[in-house]
């Protein structure tokens, strides 16, 4: 979930010259991409013969030996899933790169980016917890998931009051990005000998998204405290 701060873009255009423009531009076009893949990623997941899948691309043996965890039944099912995420934040990071090179910021773009990211992190999350059902990765998905919703709550409420400057992106919540990104990618692969890495990595993701949503809420608490 890529922390973006919708306040700081480049200069606008007036909305008249704006609504000529088609909002299938390159950046929008990764994004919706990034959205699409969602569907795929879980089929990955979940659906066996899809692509040959549900067979091991290895004997046993050798899963064993390269230190897969006994939950893999498919090296290939692991590495095509973390492919997939990884491109995905690869497009995260690519539509604001050409959206600034460009210059083609969008309010649909603004609007559907981070609704993408927070999409597939996700659905990251929920498919690790069945992955991995432990109290970490359940804490883990409840504190993240519960973070996003709360911020944009709280983000959409302060842009009511015109106060949307107070809740602007912090280094915190672009370093806990990186964590979170990181640790799920890495807990994707499902691959023993990173397994420890993936819960320590996902520990700080949990650490840092707390941290950041304290930093929203302290800049919001003047408003919040407000009676009416």
């Amino acid at each position: 979930m890529t922390e973006r701060n919708p306040l700081h873009t480049p200069e606008q255009e007036p909305l008249s010259v704006q609504s000529e423009k088609s909002i299938f531009n390159l950046p929008n076009n990764l994004t919706i991409a990034r959205i699409l893949m969602i569907p795929l990623f879980v089929a990955i997941a979940y659906w066996p013969p899809a692509m040959g899948i549900g067979l091991p691309a290895i004997s046993d043996n050798a899963i064993a030996r390269v230190g897969m965890s006994e939950f893999s039944d498919s090296l290939l099912r692991h590495l095509l899933l973390t492919s997939v995420f990884v491109i995905a934040a690869i497009t995260d990071w690519l539509d604001g790169y050409f959206a600034r090179k460009l210059n083609v910021v969008s309010a649909f773009g603004r609007f559907l980016d981070p609704v993408a990211d927070k999409l597939m992190v996700a659905v990251a999350l929920i498919i690790l917890v069945q992955w991995h059902p432990n109290i970490i990765m359940a804490i883990a998905a409840i504190v993240i998931i519960s973070r996003e919703i709360a911020v944009s709550a709280l983000r959409e409420w302060m842009a009511e009051l015109g106060k949307s400057t107070s809740v602007a992106v912090s280094y915190v919540g672009k370093l806990k990005t990186t964590f979170q990104m990181v640790a799920i990618t890495v807990l994707l692969l499902n691959w023993q000998s990173l397994e420890t890495i993936g819960y320590v990595l996902m520990v700080g993701a949990v650490i840092l998204t707390l941290w950041s949503m304290m930093i929203y809420l302290k800049a919001a608490w003047p408003y919040l405290k407000q009676s009416g």
